[in-house]
């Protein structure tokens, strides 16, 4: 099948590539002509585990090609996946100016009847805008399908292999049985196509997002108030997880949710209820919560070191907002350096992929005085305290003999749990983690 994407950011780079390597034939176009060089050499412009083996052999194989004409991409293809950005809004919403760019930009380079495919996550009703610029714009009829992602980071490949589900919202049998052919290729085990109207394909998207972070943000709250009262949370994750209607998954507690998609979901989810009149309870309090959630050790820090961290080194671990990722968009750690420096401190930081992402960030939110480590040990040098802020692999079983050599000190906050505080302890560390006693260096 020849395919077309708009849109050579996450979203349209992975499922394209995936799609070419089942034998379509797919064209991506951006406006961005560095990526599109880039992309086109077989290299990608972002870190995500396999993209660049599947670049290299559907490029090779004459399969997958970019442009920065999104017309000639219209011209080749009969099916168009709109998958570009739809950032958040300054009052919480979806701000779909580049989709309904996009949309505008297909419909008057069509040249015979074509499927359009909203792959961005957009708000309820984005369907009906785009099927009403087609309608406007283009001189033949174009079918506007709902196809929302569900691709994790770092494991967006596995994902559109093997997912979870498929979902797809129609308005006919016939889009139905094109979408039905296009992912059956990823349904040979068991088919996981779920096909329903546009409006609610479109609210699963945001329900499925809200629903995860409400589990992320309630747990964080639950680590607070074992924290306060002397439990453990590692016993009540367990204890919780282990009933069958609950489950374990997503009942870890840590600095928050980060990146691209829950913190931009919740938001406009709120700002959908809020416009058809339902105030927004859970969403509302599940972003207060996770906001909050990134300054945990903040007090604490601040009743150990003082107001000021004048004279004081903080290594920092992990950048991203999750591991096997270089995006830094909302990312705990952002937040938590930014407040260190604010204080005084001097930042050494290492992540295993997004030191440059985030050294762009820093510099566009004007933080000043972090420097970019090229190994954890480098990072904890001379370093007063160690705070962790990503549950990177590489971080959960280090050389703690290392570690205490490097450090000045014997601190660490651990915004992941990574640790065990007895172990930590033995080895000589005071401990401070999420929702877990601390725990005092053991003498020697």
């Amino acid at each position: 099948m020849k395919i077309g994407f708009v849109g050579a950011g996450y979203v349209g780079l992975v499922a394209g590539t995936c799609l070419a390597e089942m034998g379509n034939h797919v064209t991506i176009a951006d406006i961005n002509e560095k990526s599109i060089q880039k992309l086109s050499a077989g290299k990608a412009h972002y870190y995500e585990p396999g993209i660049e083996e599947l670049l290299a052999r559907n490029i090779k194989e004459g399969r997958l090609k970019f442009t920065t004409s999104t017309a000639q991409m219209v011209r080749e293809a009969r099916v168009i996946f709109l998958a570009v950005g739809t950032p958040q809004a300054e009052d919480g919403s979806a701000d779909l100016r580049y989709i309904e760019a996009a949309a505008r930009d297909v419909a008057l380079a069509m040249d015979g009847p074509r499927s359009i495919v909203i792959k961005s996550t957009v708000p309820v009703g984005t369907n009906k805008k785009v099927a009403k610029i087609m309608k406007d714009h283009a001189r033949f009829p174009a079918e506007v399908i709902s196809n929302p992602e569900f691709l994790k980071e770092g494991a967006a490949i596995d994902d559109f292999m093997s997912p979870d589900r498929v979902v797809v919202g129609v308005r006919t049998p016939e889009a139905a049985e094109l979408m039905r052919a296009i992912y059956s290729p990823f349904m040979r085990i068991r088919d996981r196509l779920l096909v329903m109207d546009p409006e609610s394909a479109e609210m699963t998207k945001y329900a499925a997002n809200t629903m995860l972070a409400t589990r992320i943000s309630l747990m964080n709250e639950i680590a607070r108030i074992c924290q306060a009262v002397g439990a453990d949370i590692d016993h009540v994750r367990k204890g919780v997880g282990s009933d069958e209607r609950i489950g374990p998954k997503f009942l870890f507690p840590g600095l928050g949710y980060g990146g691209s998609c829950f913190p931009k979901d919740v938001r406009a989810l709120a700002h959908i209820a809020q416009v058809h009149g339902i105030p927004p309870h859970i969403a509302n309090a599940v972003d207060e919560v996770n906001s909050a959630q990134r300054y945990f050790f903040l007090p604490v820090i601040e009743k150990i070191f003082g107001s000021s961290l004048e004279g004081k080194r903080f290594a920092i671990w992990g950048l991203s907002f999750k591991p096997r990722t270089d995006d830094v968009r909302e990312a705990p750690a952002l937040d938590v350096v930014r407040e260190l420096v604010e204080m005084g401190a001097e930042v050494f930081a290492f992540d295993p992929e997004a030191g440059e992402t985030a050294a762009a960030a820093f510099n566009a939110m004007g933080i000043q005085g972090v420097s970019i480590a090229q190994n954890q040990y480098e990072a904890a040098k001379g370093a007063d305290a160690l705070v962790i802020c990503t549950e990177w692999a590489e971080f959960r079983s280090p050389d703690f003999d290392e570690l205490r050599q490097k450090m000045r000190g014997n601190l660490i906050f651990d915004g992941r749990n990574l640790f065990s505080p007895a172990y930590c302890a033995a080895e000589g560390f005071a401990y401070h983690s999420i929702g877990r006693p601390f725990v005092e260096p053991a003498a020697k």
